[in-house]
Formats: C-alpha cells, sequence, structure tokens
C-alpha cells in the first residue's frame, strides 16, 4: 500500500476505534512497518489541518478527536435530549394549548388533580410561559404556550392543533 492509501486506511481505523490504537496494533492491522505508519501518520496529521478533527497521541497509541475550538459546538451536540413528556404534562400542556391564556386553578379544575408539579416541569422544558395575571382575587398567573411547544410538536402555528368538541372531563367524572 502507498503511503496516500495507507493513510486513508489508518484513518478509517482511527475513526471506528473508541480508544487510542497503539502503533503496533495498527501495523498488525494496516500490515505495515513503523516506518510505513509514521509516514500515514504524518500523511494524515497533514490532511487533518483543515479539518474539526485532529490526530493526537495518547495513552501509547492514536486517536482521532475533535479539535478543542470546537468543543462548545461538540457539547450542545452531546447535551441529553429531554424524556418524553408524561401522561400528565401531555394532559396539561394540551389543556394550556387549547385554553390559553389559563390559571393553574382552572387548569387543576378541568384535570381534578394538583398540577403545581406538571406546570414546573413544563416551564423548565420551555413548552409553557407566564403570560400575564388575571385581573381577579389573587391575581393568578396567566400560562401560555411558547415557540418551543410548537416545535416539540411539529407544528408552525396554534391554529395546527386538531380541533377539539370539548376539554372538560365527560359528565360523571368530575
Amino acid at each position: 500500500m502507498d503511503t496516500p492509501q495507507l493513510s486513508r486506511a489508518l484513518e478509517c481505523v482511527l475513526f471506528i476505534a473508541t480508544e487510542p490504537v497503539p502503533m503496533k496494533t495498527l501495523g498488525e492491522v494496516l500490515q505495515a512497518n513503523e516506518e510505513q505508519l509514521r509516514s500515514a501518520l504524518d500523511a494524515l496529521e497533514e490532511r487533518l489541518q483543515a479539518s474539526g478533527l485532529q490526530l493526537v497521541q495518547v495513552a501509547g497509541g492514536y486517536q482521532l478527536c475533535t479539535r478543542p475550538e470546537f468543543a462548545e459546538v461538540v457539547a450542545r451536540y452531546l447535551q441529553p435530549q429531554p424524556s418524553k413528556l408524561s401522561r400528565a404534562a401531555l394532559e396539561t400542556v394540551a389543556i394550556i394549548a387549547y385554553r390559553q391564556p389559563i390559571t393553574l386553578p382552572e387548569i387543576e379544575a378541568i384535570r381534578g388533580v394538583q398540577s403545581d408539579g406538571v406546570i414546573r416541569t413544563l416551564l423548565q422544558r420551555g413548552l409553557i410561559q407566564e403570560v400575564g395575571r388575571k385581573q381577579t382575587a389573587g391575581r393568578p398567573v396567566l400560562y401560555g404556550t411558547t415557540p418551543q411547544f410548537l416545535h416539540y410538536f411539529g407544528l408552525n402555528s396554534l391554529e395546527e392543533l386538531p380541533e377539539l368538541e370539548e376539554l372538560s372531563p365527560p359528565e360523571g367524572n368530575q
């Protein structure tokens, strides 16, 4: 194998490796001697200069890693994805979407259970927000959906929500 081809094969091995690969292992896998490997490593390192990746020698082997200047981008990508919403959260956000602006006591009257914990979760997830205060005794907070709500549910606007006959529970379940 010539140096350019060996360099590409080396890149493939390092790309799929989950840990640093020792020179001995690279030699065995690529059927190349140390001199050929060093030339291929140099060629690979040169090609990666214009890349978001870099070749590093670490822990007795070689590894492809992302460049430090892209650490913030990589960290954003690797952030844990939010878990799915619970049934209670889905029910609550649906009530808010269809009845907004709506207060916590109004939500609890529809659901028939305390909902402050679910509201807190939906606020933290950015799916709902405080949109004002109701002009009644105690001035309770009014809640509405956010653009993140639309994104999460794949909607362009609230007009895309399916029609709903009635959001309150059936007679006898109150």
